[in-house]
């Protein structure tokens, strides 16, 4: 219906098909970020083990205990199970455990490139080596990693292969509204080959309104993200890109090296691109404590669990506030160390409630209804948020 929205998506698929170093016969869609890419990964291999493999009742798809939240999502969504395994010291999957849970009821093998939480990417050669012994399909979630990695690789950054490269690699997501600098929300989902993808789509041929299909989720879709994607690609170009990684890794490194130097924060784990875990190395001092005196100086923080840190995705603006960023962190860990009652106010106790809490699902319904809390179409709540 509208072709030029079509090209748009086409070239933005097959430039970052390109990127990625898939063959002519990758093919994709652009979706709508992140999310729907990994649910259309997971609807895409459960359709296809319902084709191919209909003995299984009840399928699962095996991820790290790093991997997005999404793929618990599409779980829920599309009724596969999701059995999670452990990290090494290192917060990469274990691939010991991931081949003790293989079972007959596994239709998937998921990596991310890199985790959202620590930075590192998960060991995908290793994952290839498993899934093509096992017969298994591979996701590579590299919604955070997608546009930058390919970047730092030429830029000489010892990045470990986790694309098309590796053989046993059948899909990637990766989120062009990230590192590919386009407007919320836009990402592309990419299949060895066309094969693999025709389970993604949907088709309805006996609807008294006429034969009906969608290549993705939704059935309207944007398209201003669709151009805005395209004109991205098109006008940052490599130079750009290359460009923008290289500022950006620098900035990386001059936090980790800021905050090694520090008396009570350290890095939890090297990052293989543009994102640091902070911890604390002192336990007189509470990163939580540390990360609500930053927000009381005006800094947006992060904060993480198991364990706990401050997650920082590094972006270009942040080569100017360097200096400031770390000295703001060491004051408030000192601040912390001087005064221990700190320890036990504000998202500190939260956290702490946290975890002595056995059942997650209590903490589950606590955010449903918060989330209704904070929606809510009552005309008293929302004079109140007005005032």
């Amino acid at each position: 219906m509208y072709p030029s929205l079509r090209r748009f998506e086409t070239e933005v698929v097959s430039m970052t098909s390109w990127m990625l170093h898939g063959d002519g016969n990758v093919a994709g869609s652009l979706t709508s970020g992140g999310t729907e890419s990994i649910l259309l990964a997971v609807k895409t291999y459960r359709d296809r083990a319902r084709a191919l493999r209909p003995n299984i009742a009840r399928p699962n798809m095996i991820a790290p205990i790093t991997v997005h939240p999404a793929f618990e999502k599409a779980a829920h969504y599309f009724d596969v199970e999701i059995i999670h395994v452990s990290v090494d010291s290192t917060y990469r999957v274990n691939i010991a455990e991931v081949k003790k849970a293989i079972n007959r009821n596994t239709i998937l093998l998921i990596g991310s490139a890199p985790q959202y939480c620590h930075g590192v990417v998960d060991p995908i050669e290793a994952l290839s080596e498993l899934a093509l012994s096992k017969g298994l399909p591979l996701h590579v979630d590299a919604c955070f990693g997608g546009f930058m990695l390919p970047w730092l690789e030429k830029l000489g950054y010892p990045i470990p292969l986790f694309d098309f490269r590796v053989s046993g690699v059948t899909s990637i997501s990766a989120d062009v509204h990230k590192y590919g600098y386009t407007s919320k929300g836009a990402s592309v989902i990419l299949y060895r080959n066309s094969e693999l993808r025709s389970y993604q789509y949907f088709a309805y041929a006996s609807w008294p309104g006429g034969l009906f299909g969608s290549p993705s989720l939704t059935g309207s879709r944007p398209g201003g993200a669709i151009a805005a994607a395209w004109a991205a690609l098109v006008s940052m170009g490599q130079n750009g890109y290359l460009s923008i990684a290289k500022d950006v890794m620098n900035t990386t490194q001059q936090i980790i090296e800021g905050v090694e130097k520090t008396n009570c924060l350290g890095i939890l784990t090297k990052p293989d691109m543009t994102c640091v875990a902070i911890v604390s190395k002192n336990k007189k001092v509470n990163i939580h404590a540390v990360a609500d005196l930053m927000e009381q100086k005006g800094w947006k923080i992060e904060r993480q669990q198991y364990p706990d840190s401050i997650h920082m995705s590094v972006l270009p603006q942040h080569k100017r506030i360097v200096t400031q960023l770390v000295s703001d962190l060491n004051e408030c860990a000192n601040l912390v160390l001087a005064q221990p009652e700190l320890n036990n106010k504000g998202s500190t106790g939260i956290y702490g409630m946290v975890a002595a809490i056995p059942d997650h699902a209590i903490l589950d319904d606590f955010i449903i209804k918060f989330f209704n809390q904070i929606y809510s179409t009552d005309p008293k709540s929302l004079l109140e948020d007005k005032n």
